[in-house]
């Protein structure tokens, strides 16, 4: 299944895109002047193959698991009683991610990979349980090679799933015990940097905790060995269930043809990986926001892409992604909704770089 949604993948349609600017430049605005909202219009007609989208439908998929290497960590037990919480929360529709999913009118669904506690039938939450956590990954893999085929393939079918009911945007999030520990450890293992230039205070740890942290993602790269030219094996040793998930969702979101918007570190280490298998999935991607860990810029960095809000936002969820799908509704409310020089009946640019590009003669037929 997998190499069959890669083989799936496009490349963006050029035609629409170049369309798309010369809208874009004929706006009435000094040119480049609304530059990231500019370019992700444009990646957007590249992705949908039009070269003026106009409303979207969106989707935020929640990946929830849990890690086995939080038994490293202090007061687990508590953690994973609070993440049962939000996941009740996210079904009653009471947390923040479902606020800022009903902001850009987004359906929301959360998807139990591998959370500890067995979850009862709840509303927006999706049972598809691999195992009870992922293992030790300071003492061995995280999980086996086809745990982490079927996650992926289960990601796969959940995004064609959302797709088929018409989503053309998925914005992606996490729930889970100890992921940043596990991402980062996937992240060092293609960055040139040093792990104390990765790891970073997050929600789930504190200032005093970041030594052990360290510590704990260099016994997991010297016990599994993790060969980097093989990103299954990198997933299958350091990633969680909802890494693996979160790369199939990619792939998937990618194949359909559907634009795919980041949250935090869990979701830049499972796009990253999922890059490293088709590198095309990139020109799908769009980053939102810049997490406090530093292993997050680190993983966009290796991807080539950027992000685009500093608001120091920690809480995962998928509360990053859904700010970045208002910045999708506002380019395309730029793309749509300014007026060209023509269409406004104001002059274009004599001079300078404006003049070689706007044209009075553009404008809705």
């Amino acid at each position: 299944m997998m190499q069959d949604t890669i083989s799936l993948i496009k490349p963006l349609d050029t035609i629409a895109m170049d369309k798309c600017q010369i809208r874009l430049d004929n706006l009435t605005k000094p040119l480049n002047s609304l530059y990231s909202f500019e370019h992700l219009a444009r990646q957007l007609s590249g992705i949908t193959y039009n070269p003026r989208p106009r409303s979207l439908k969106k989707s935020i998929i929640i990946m929830a698991a849990d890690h086995g290497v939080a038994a490293e960590e202090p007061c687990v037990f508590s953690k994973q009683e609070v993440i049962l919480q939000k996941i009740h929360n996210i079904s009653r529709g009471s947390a923040a991610v479902n606020i800022f999913a009903d902001h850009v009118a987004a359906d929301l669904v959360l998807v139990d990979m591998g959370i500890i506690a067995n979850i009862p039938p709840l509303p927006l939450v999706r049972n598809e349980k691999i195992a009870s956590g992922t293992k030790n990954i300071t003492q061995g893999p995280a999980m086996t090679r086809e745990e982490a085929i079927k996650a992926i393939e289960i990601g796969i079918r959940v995004a064609s799933e959302t797709i088929k009911k018409g989503s053309q945007v998925l914005g992606l999030g996490e729930v889970g015990v100890a992921n940043a520990i596990s991402s980062t450890a996937i992240i060092a293992c293609y960055s040139q940097r040093p792990l104390t230039e990765l790891v970073g205070k997050t929600a789930d740890s504190s200032i005093d905790f970041l030594d052990k942290k360290i510590s704990f993602i260099r016994r997991a790269i010297t016990v599994n060995t993790p060969n980097i030219d093989d990103p299954i094996d990198v997933l299958s040793k350091l990633g969680g269930y909802e890494t693996a998930g979160l790369v199939g969702i990619i792939l998937g979101a990618a194949s359909g043809g559907a634009a795919i918007v980041l949250d935090g570190l869990a979701t830049s280490t499972a796009a990253l990986l999922a890059v490293k298998l088709a590198p095309q999935v990139k020109d799908y991607l769009i980053g939102s926001h810049f997490p406090p860990e530093p292993a997050h810029k680190a993983s966009l960095d290796l991807i080539g892409i950027p992000a685009y809000l500093h608001l120091n936002i920690s809480s995962g969820e998928g509360v990053g992604a859904a700010l970045g799908l208002s910045l999708l509704n506002a380019s395309l409310h730029v793309l749509n909704d300014m007026k060209t020089f023509g269409e406004a009946e104001v002059s274009v640019a004599h001079d300078g770089p404006g003049a070689l590009k706007q044209d009075k003669n553009v404008k809705d037929e």
